[in-house]
């Protein structure tokens, strides 16, 4: 049956193309049973299920992607992309897998962003460390200190002290 709406999808499309002024939907319906007819030499006898379903974004993505692809316009010309209400409805929704691939991205992400914070503050409190053992045996030394242990001395205790 799916298959069957779906082959009708283009006769009915094909039909709608050839729409001249003064015909109606019936017409056009019409001429995509002949259309349909010629195609695959057997009636199709489920407009009621099609009549359903044409309207579904399915098939409304069908009709609107063979219009882009025939635009006569130069290709030299400007042509306005709308992006009102319409565009949006047009979209179609994200599927099953590529959501739970999203949404895994999205963990991994999420993941590796508290990863590191930790891993930044590890490093944080282990240049600590290492400043107040620096200190510590700066601190601890019995001879006299040179005049850059004396700076560095001062620099580490102004340093573990604002922090």
């Amino acid at each position: 049956m799916n298959d069957l709406v779906c082959k009708f999808c283009g006769p009915f499309e094909a039909a709608t193309r050839e729409k001249t002024s003064g015909q109606n939907e019936n017409d056009v319906l019409k001429r995509a049973h002949e259309i349909f007819y010629n195609n695959h030499k057997k009636k199709f006898n489920l407009e009621h299920a099609w009549k359903e379903l044409r309207n579904d974004q399915k098939w409304c993505d069908l009709s609107t992607a063979k219009n882009k692809g025939n635009s006569k316009k130069r290709k030299g010309e400007y042509v306005a992309q709308s992006s009102g209400p319409q565009a949006l409805e047009t979209d179609r929704p994200i599927g099953v897998k590529a959501a739970k691939a999203r949404r895994v991205k999205e963990k991994s992400v999420a993941e590796f962003e508290s990863m590191w914070s930790i891993k930044q503050k590890d490093l944080a409190m282990k240049e600590r460390l290492s400043n107040m053992s620096l200190l510590d045996s700066l601190i601890t030394k019995k001879e006299p200190l040179a005049d850059y242990e004396e700076v560095l001395k001062k620099k580490l205790i102004t340093e573990l002290l604002s922090t």
